[in-house]
């Protein structure tokens, strides 16, 4: 029997024992003693009686584990040029700052904050700051219009609202606080606060005393600590489209998340402390939620936030280049970006133009994966990756 076969049957047969295991791999403040709660069947709960906090155990563990130097976050953004990085050191002064900020502004543990931003560090340090102080985050995909993000708002009742003056594509700006302020016009839920990022491609207009300035406000915060809560409170919030009504929020608890992507980490990715893990996805996205935050940051991994395209910013070669700059050793990506980049470079010639020798995993997931586009990948990639497990 394989490895995989034998995890697999092991999970099945022997859940309890399976996720207890792994579950070691977390640090608690109260240790469970119950791993799968049956009591109330269908509805299953995991580590009833644990206690933890995500955002340590992302972020703050690592840095008493003598990883606080190492890279937790590259920040990559070829639609303004920039490029840079937080340790796990920066990182966890950052995400207590703003945690801070938000306590300051009156989060306490469940609270909800609706997070509305572009694919900068800010909404990942806003993530792991609501985590920190036991409120629920509900991350709202950055420049969805107005009436989308109202919906999200008047069902979550968020205290506070964070967002950024804008969000950038290719070839144009996107001004984030006027959909903003619609949508809470429009909303019954009016939230108390709202603090803004501002970005220098375009100034949004605040209005005291609802909107707060990111920057004024994390300069006069002092940082939080984390706080503990059961493994079943919630730690997001994440909508569905709303294709077939209005937008249902899907709530995932704090154990159970944090033990399976700790565990994914290392038994599906293949990805280990120090490495390179990148999802080039978006945070307003589940893949986001799970594979750019937290459980590359939980595995004690460095995690690529990319904000470009596969193409347009400038080439096709964008996930080469990110791929080669910064020593990505796994790539988790949709096959939409793979047939993008197979249009425009149909025989690979730019995957030439970078070195990818520690580039070892491709994971095309979240939709259909066709036969050409496989192909393709395989052809020009086999080189490079040392087996394709193509989802």
């Amino acid at each position: 029997m394989g490895v995989y076969q034998e995890a697999w049957r092991r999970s099945i047969e022997d859940p309890e024992g399976f996720w207890g295991e792994a579950a070691k791999a977390i640090r608690w403040d109260r240790e469970p003693t119950v791993v799968l709660d049956r009591s109330s069947a269908p509805f299953f709960r995991w580590f009833p009686d644990g206690q933890l906090n995500t955002c340590f155990n992302a972020v703050d563990r690592h840095v008493d584990e003598g990883r606080g130097d190492q890279a937790a976050l590259i920040y990559d953004s070829p639609v303004t040029g920039t490029i840079a990085s937080l340790t796990f050191s920066e990182l966890r002064d950052q995400v207590a700052r703003c945690a801070g900020a938000l306590r300051d502004l009156g989060v306490t543990r469940g609270d909800r904050v609706v997070i509305y931003m572009p694919m900068v560090p800010e909404a990942v340090v806003a993530m792991l700051a609501s985590a920190r102080i036991g409120a629920v985050h509900s991350v709202v995909f950055g420049g969805f219009a107005a009436h989308e993000l109202a919906l999200r708002i008047e069902d979550a009742q968020p205290k506070v609202v964070v967002s950024a003056s804008c969000g950038i594509e290719v070839k144009r700006v996107i001004e984030y606080k006027p959909l903003l302020d619609a949508a809470i016009d429009e909303s019954s839920h009016k939230p108390a606060h709202c603090l803004i990022v501002q970005r220098p491609q375009a100034a949004a207009s605040l209005h005291a005393p609802r909107d707060v300035d990111w920057a004024d406000a994390l300069s006069r915060a002092v940082p939080a600590d984390c706080v503990p809560v059961a493994a079943t409170d919630p730690l997001y919030i994440l909508y569905t489209s709303g294709t077939t009504g209005r937008p249902k929020g899907v709530v995932r608890d704090n154990g159970g998340h944090a033990v399976a992507l700790r565990w994914s980490m290392a038994n599906v990715y293949d990805t280990h402390p120090g490495e390179v893990f990148w999802a080039a996805s978006d945070v307003g996205w589940v893949v986001g939620h799970s594979y750019i935050v937290y459980a590359p940051l939980l595995a004690g991994c460095t995690t690529v936030l990319y904000e470009g395209k596969p193409v347009g910013t400038p080439d096709a070669g964008a996930y080469w280049r990110v791929i080669a700059q910064h020593g990505v050793k796994t790539l988790f990506t949709a096959p939409t970006g793979f047939r993008a980049v197979k249009r425009e470079d149909p025989e690979g010639k730019l995957i030439a133009d970078y070195d990818l020798t520690r580039f070892r995993y491709l994971f095309l997931a979240g939709e259909r994966l066709d036969p050409e586009t496989y192909k393709w990948a395989s052809e020009h990639l086999g080189d490079f990756c040392l087996s394709f497990p193509f989802t």
